[in-house]
């Protein structure tokens, strides 16, 4: 009779047991990440730019919600919001910002082609994964305008990645991607389910799950409140968000200035835009009107005499609605803006230069926090002057917004979180030639809208890599998110 096992084995296996019992609990809530903060990369498709902006559509493109150009054809979608589970892989996190693409236009102004494409969404698991974006298109041929949420646009390729793991950060480069049926469709139509997008890339900062926290109930202060509404319209705290101009940027940085902008005085760069924080002056909430100073500068340096400074901004809105906003400016050769009216040239720097104009609508406080949000501007005269002629009176710059707190509790809005981790841009690793595609023929009709631009001398070159990711440790300091070269 075989004998029994010894009662310290039955103990060592009960153990073993409990502990099996614990362990998915804990490692459930190891693998429970939080992605925070991080920017998506992505040109959508060259080729639709490059028509877009081209002689035959002759149109434009503009950028919303904070997105930003980055390199010779890419948009940069900022403040990743989501999920990683280092246990499995799974990640799924969405992206703020949009870019809007107007063409073809009519005689009665509107456009025949305008496609709106936002909110970016990755969500990836086992060896691939979905693109989701926010689509308003207008169709080719009828004109019927379509907004479509969170459309599964494109399939992305992992090309066999690992992306299990547990460090702080992800980020993956040059993702294939490929357009779906329903991003074809939400597409309008100008490109055929199967079609190649351009790569996408990412990074993203991942944090542990925080520990819940009790709920607490502010303690009411009735006699705060009340002395706050009887206030004379001193505001407590404000920002300007203002990117000056977009093209601006790219030809600062770009191959002709070979330059840079630096920031001062507690200005901040939220990629697309330059942030003016710790707002003072008045406003007057049933005029709502309002005039307030703003900190920190920003000065443009470069070949070809670039060098140009803007700072002690200050914001202005009447009562009937219309903005102003003025800077400080001073320029190579201390040329400025003129002096006259309000400005004055003081050391080479023409003083509250007006800038651009802008409108303020429903400029009404909610929640003790006035908001104006990217209000398209125009450029002023004396503004003109402060760019030395580069640019006409009128000229559209870019947008402003504009956030005034008039309690201590009311909270700015949060500038484009674009993490941590190193710069997504891909880094195509070897170049492959692609057969270019057939030009479509020039007709009489604007319902003819070509698949690739026309006039491109070439086959296109696409960069096609193998994309990589890579967990890592976070840096202590962020990396800088300046433009690159054009």
């Amino acid at each position: 009779m075989p004998s029994r096992p010894p009662l310290r084995t039955y103990v060592t296996l009960l153990c073993a047991a409990v502990l099996a019992a614990l362990l998915p609990a804990g490692t459930a809530q190891a693998a429970s990440r939080t992605v925070q903060g991080g920017r998506l990369d992505w040109g959508i498709k060259s080729s639709f730019q490059s028509y877009v902006t081209g002689p035959i559509a002759n149109g434009s493109f503009s950028l919303t919600g904070g997105a930003a150009t980055v390199g010779g054809s890419q948009f940069r979608f900022h403040s990743a919001t989501g999920t990683y589970d280092g246990t499995s892989g799974a990640f799924n996190a969405g992206f703020s910002g949009g870019v809007h693409f107007l063409g073809h236009k009519k005689d009665d102004g509107t456009y025949q082609l305008d496609l709106t494409i936002s909110r970016p969404t990755v969500r990836l698991s086992g060896n691939g994964g979905t693109l989701y974006v926010d689509v308003i298109s207008k169709a080719k041929g009828t004109g019927t305008v379509t907004t479509s949420s969170q459309v599964p646009f494109a399939s992305l390729s992992l090309g066999g990645i690992n992306m299990k793991g547990g460090g702080n950060a992800v980020q993956l480069n040059n993702l294939p991607a490929t357009l779906t049926a329903q991003g074809a469709k939400s597409f309008a139509g100008y490109y055929t389910a199967g079609t190649a997008l351009d790569p996408v890339s990412l990074s993203a900062d991942v944090k542990a799950a925080a520990a819940a926290e009790p709920s607490r109930t502010p303690s009411p202060s009735p006699s705060k409140s009340k002395a706050k509404k009887e206030s004379s319209g001193r505001i407590e705290n404000g920002a300007v968000d203002w990117g000056v101009r977009r093209t601006f940027r790219e030809y600062v940085t770009g191959s002709i200035a070979k330059g840079e902008w630096k920031l001062t005085d507690g200005a901040q760069d939220g990629g697309a835009l330059f942030r003016f924080p710790e707002g003072a002056g008045t406003y007057d909430e049933k005029k709502q009107t309002l005039d307030a100073t703003f900190a920190g500068a920003v000065r443009f340096t470069g070949e070809q005499g670039l060098d140009l400074k803007l700072g002690a901004l200050r914001a202005k809105v009447t009562d009937d609605g219309k903005g102003t906003l003025y800077a400080d400016v001073t320029s190579a050769g201390g040329t400025g803006g003129a002096d006259t009216g309000s400005t004055a040239r003081t050391n080479g720097t023409t003083k509250k230069v007006p800038l651009v104009t802008f409108t303020a609508k429903d400029f009404k406080p909610e929640d003790g926090l006035a908001l104006v949000t990217e209000a398209p501007t125009k450029l002023t005269a004396d503004g003109a002057k402060a760019f030395r002629g580069m640019y006409r009176a009128g000229t559209e710059m870019d947008p402003v917004s504009l956030a005034v707190a008039l309690t201590d509790s009311a909270e700015l809005p949060a500038l484009p979180d674009l993490g941590s981790a190193e710069s997504a841009t891909p880094q195509a690793a070897a170049a492959e030639p692609k057969t270019a595609e057939p030009k479509a023929e020039a007709t009489a009709s604007d319902s003819d809208v070509p698949v690739l631009p026309i006039g491109l001398a070439g086959a296109s070159l696409i960069a096609v890599a193998a994309a990589f990711v890579i967990i890592r440790r976070r840096r202590a300091q962020p990396a800088a998110d300046a433009p690159e070269e054009n």
